[in-house]
C-alpha cells in the first residue's frame, strides 16, 4: 500500500514553497525596482495604485495640451506686439504727413506705406499655429480677413466666427484663451477700430487733406490704446497658462512621490530578504538531508 508524505515531509514541502515565493518576490523587486509587480503582491493597495496612475496620466495629458496652448497664446501675444509696433509706425508716417512742408506727392508716398502697414495688420490677424488661424474663433480653418487696397473698403468682412473654446485647468476649472480678429482689429466702435483708423489715415494722406490727416492721427492713437489693451489681455492669459502649467507640474510631482511610496521597492530590504531566504533554503535542505530515515527493512535481520 502506497502512503503519501508524512506530516514532517508535508510541512517541509510547504515551508520550501513559502521560501521559494519569498525568494521570487525579492528577485522581482530587485530586477524591476518595484515592490508591487502583480496584484497578489499587495492586494489592498491596488485600488490606490490604479487611482494614482490614472490621475497622473490625466495630468500628463493635460500638461501636454497646455504646452500647445502656451504656443498659441505666445504666438497671439507676439502678433499683437507687432500690431502695436505697426500702429506706432503709422503714427510716425501720419506725423510726417501732417507737417506744413509735406507736399501732395510726399503724402501719396506716405499713403502707400500706410497701405503696406494695413496689409501687415491684416496679415497679423491671420496668424497661425499648427494650421489653425488663431484669431478666427471657432472657424479656425478660414482666414479672418482679405485685403484689396483698390476697394472702397479695402478690408473685407470678417470670415471667422465667435470663439467658444475653453481650456481645462488641472484643478478642474476652465478658462478662455483667445479673442477673435474682429474683437481685436475690427471693433464695432469706430474710434477703436484698428483697420478703419489706419485706412482713414491712408486715404487722408492720399487725398492731401491736412485736416483729415490730423483727425485720422487722433483716431489711430485711440485705436493704438485699444490695441494695447488687447495686448495686455493676452499677457493676462499668458500668466494664466503659466500658472496652470506650474500647477500641473506640482501635482504630477506629488503623484509621482505617492506612486513611489506605494510601489517602489526598498532595494536594501529586498536584497537582505533574498540573501536570508536563500540561506534558510540551503540550511533547510542540508538539515533535511541529514534527517534519519527508517523503514521496515531497518528492523529486520
Amino acid at each position: 500500500m502506497l502512503r503519501g508524505p508524512d506530516s514532517h515531509s508535508e510541512r517541509f514541502l510547504n515551508d520550501m514553497a513559502q521560501l521559494t515565493r519569498r525568494m521570487n518576490r525579492a528577485e522581482r523587486q530587485l530586477s524591476s525596482g518595484r515592490r508591487i509587480n502583480a496584484p497578489s503582491d499587495a492586494p489592498s493597495e491596488i485600488a490606490n495604485l490604479l487611482s494614482a496612475r490614472s490621475e497622473l496620466g490625466r495630468l500628463q495629458q493635460g500638461h501636454s495640451n497646455l504646452g500647445r496652448v502656451k504656443t498659441e497664446v505666445d504666438t497671439g501675444e507676439q502678433a499683437l506686439q507687432h500690431a502695436v509696433e505697426t500702429l506706432d509706425r503709422a503714427l510716425v508716417l501720419g506725423a510726417q504727413g501732417a507737417t506744413t512742408v509735406a507736399t501732395a506727392e510726399s503724402r501719396k508716398t506716405l499713403a502707400a506705406e500706410v497701405g503696406t502697414l494695413l496689409g501687415r495688420l491684416v496679415g497679423l490677424s491671420a496668424s497661425q499655429v499648427e494650421g489653425r488661424f488663431l484669431f478666427s474663433g471657432d472657424n479656425d480653418q478660414v482666414e479672418p480677413y482679405t485685403l484689396d487696397l483698390a476697394a472702397a473698403n479695402p478690408v473685407g468682412a470678417y470670415a471667422g466666427a465667435s470663439t467658444t473654446r475653453l481650456v481645462g485647468h488641472p484643478s478642474g476649472t476652465r478658462f478662455a484663451i483667445a479673442r477673435t480678429a474682429q474683437q481685436i482689429f475690427d471693433s464695432s466702435d469706430p474710434a477703436s477700430n484698428v483697420f478703419q483708423s489706419v485706412n482713414r489715415l491712408r486715404t487722408a494722406l492720399d487725398g492731401n487733406d491736412l485736416g483729415a490727416i490730423q483727425s485720422a492721427i487722433a483716431n489711430v492713437k485711440t485705436a493704438s490704446s485699444y490695441l494695447g489693451d488687447q495686448l495686455s489681455h493676452y499677457g493676462t492669459i499668458q500668466n494664466q497658462v503659466a500658472e496652470a502649467i506650474e500647477f500641473s507640474s506640482t501635482q504630477q510631482l506629488r503623484l509621482k512621490i505617492r506612486l513611489s511610496e506605494i510601489e517602489d521597492a526598498d532595494l536594501t530590504e529586498a536584497a537582505t530578504e533574498l540573501t536570508t531566504t536563500r540561506f534558510l533554503q540551503q540550511t533547510a535542505f542540508a538539515a533535511e538531508a541529514k534527517r534519519p530515515r527508517t523503514s521496515l527493512f531497518d528492523y529486520l535481520g
